[in-house]
């Protein structure tokens, strides 16, 4: 007698996952909490005792031109501050935008920018990150400063990642590194070691001289550059 054949059971194909990463948008309580933050960090900046220290030689003629400003991720909290309290002042750029995270945590510091006035762009080397230069390349284009955490979000601290020399060899602008340091402060248990400013602290700010990346330029000389903005703004930075 003969058997019919048995057939192989019938595999329902998977979905294919789309390229398109879609950054994590702010949650009515990420907006409520960075509009706390904003006013916070606000108020504690309006107590401090600041020192300029300014080694760039980019304002020396001002109205300076467009630049990428480059600050240690730990050093968040105040970065804004810096930047409309010396370079915004000397400057002639439309506004800044910055890198931020496409992640969950991102999308609270996003919503945090916007309060400051800043446009955040998501990606990090992880995740949009490709996307997230051709954004910024925009907006460079339209006359914007650009802000980026070389060492984040992920670290190792003080480790300059590809992104900050990648973005400037596109964009053609100088990067300025910045930092600062406080006399009085909190440090909190994350992998940056987050600075957290406390109120009438002395605040020395520090701009290193500028990293500027040819847009021809072999892998080697990438490296050199990427080795010489690490080791000024580490020099800048002061614990």
């Amino acid at each position: 007698m003969a058997t019919e054949p048995i057939s192989a059971p019938v595999k329902t194909p998977k979905k294919r996952k789309s390229a398109v990463v879609v950054p994590h948008a702010p949650t009515w309580y990420q907006r409520l909490g960075a509009w706390l933050v904003f006013l916070l960090v606000r108020g504690i900046a309006l107590t401090l005792r600041y020192k300029w220290d300014d080694r760039s030689g980019f304002f020396d003629q001002p109205p300076a031109g467009q630049a990428i400003y480059a600050v240690w991720h730990n050093r968040l909290a105040l970065c804004l501050v810096e930047y409309y309290g010396y370079p915004r002042k000397r400057n002639n750029t439309v506004g800044m935008a910055a890198l931020v995270s496409a992640s969950k945590d991102g999308a609270l510091l996003a919503a945090i920018l916007k309060a400051f006035g800043v446009q955040p762009v998501r990606g990090s080397s992880s995740r949009r990150g490709a996307q997230a230069l051709i954004e910024l390349t925009g907006w460079a284009e339209r006359g914007y400063d650009l802000a980026i955490t070389p060492d984040g979000p992920r670290g190792p601290c003080y480790v300059v990642q590809e992104g900050a020399i990648a973005l400037a060899q596109l964009t053609g602008l100088p990067i300025i590194p910045a930092s600062y340091s406080l006399s009085w402060k909190l440090r909190a248990k994350s992998w940056d070691r987050f600075i957290v400013p406390l109120p009438f602290a002395r605040c020395e700010v520090v701009l290193g001289r500028p990293i500027r990346v040819p847009r021809e330029i072999t892998d080697a000389e990438r490296e050199t550059l990427r080795k010489q903005f690490e080791q000024e703004l580490c020099s800048i930075t002061h614990d």
